[in-house]
């Protein structure tokens, strides 16, 4: 790895996030290395898309600290956070409803940082559409008229074209057609095998997580109870804190 580059693309330290003053993270600590794929587990209400709004800035942090690509973004707005590299893909996938597939694309698109020697718009589109060609067809068709599964392949596509050096999923197989899944694993599997960014995953399917996970954080009311690299804490073990 390059001297360069941090041990760890996030560092989550202690962080303690409340809704009003209801205590919802308790504590949470997790870090993720550039490129790794982890999986965030936990029954419903456990606060896993807490953590993720935490992450971003949507919900700020009473106590701890949140250090992104080697520096602390603890209070940073989202915006600066989304520009320095965090994507966030919803729960609900809040696409812009009244505006067409490209011009939510385009959102993306624009939040780009630049780079000496980057490709065009029409070769970062173009990676887009060979990941969801689907997205091809529907181009000029408003975002609040898709599908499910057509607005998560939507939300993924913006993300993509943000150029994330982390790139945060909530639960993006919920309510989703069975092919649509099939492939939205394909191309996080892709994702996982170029080393381009870091992937957060929420996903309650234990299965389709661990057919991507190369780490488990597994949390119960607010807290991580477990954590490790697949190779450590399999699946098995994962169910176990899942049922308890």
């Amino acid at each position: 790895m390059d001297q360069a580059t941090p041990q760890v693309i996030l560092a989550v330290e202690r962080i303690n996030a409340y809704y009003g003053e209801s205590h919802i993270l308790r504590n949470v600590s997790f870090t993720i290395e550039p490129g790794e794929v982890v999986c965030l587990m936990g029954r419903n209400g456990m606060g896993k898309t807490t953590t993720l709004k935490t992450l971003t800035g949507l919900l700020p942090a009473r106590s701890g600290t949140i250090t992104f690509d080697g520096r602390e973004i603890t209070q940073e707005r989202t915006d600066r956070r989304a520009k320095q590299g965090l994507a966030y893909v919803p729960q609900g996938r809040e696409i812009i409803p009244h505006l067409t597939v490209h011009q939510n694309l385009l959102l993306g698109y624009w939040n780009r940082p630049a780079l000496p020697g980057d490709v065009s718009e029409q070769a970062a589109f173009e990676e887009v559409y060979q990941l969801f060609p689907k997205l091809t067809q529907i181009l000029h068709r408003p975002g609040g008229v898709l599908s499910g599964g057509e607005q998560q392949q939507l939300a993924i596509g913006r993300a993509l074209l943000s150029r994330p050096k982390l790139l945060l999923l909530d639960e993006p197989t919920e309510g989703i057609q069975p092919s649509i899944v099939d492939q939205i694993e394909d191309v996080i599997l892709g994702f996982k095998q170029s080393r381009r960014f870091a992937i957060l995953l929420v996903e309650q399917g234990l299965h389709f997580a661990a057919r991507l996970a190369e780490k488990y954080v597994v949390m119960a009311k607010g807290a991580v109870m477990a954590q490790g690299k697949s190779t450590e804490l399999n699946a098995d073990m994962v169910r176990q804190h899942l049922t308890v």
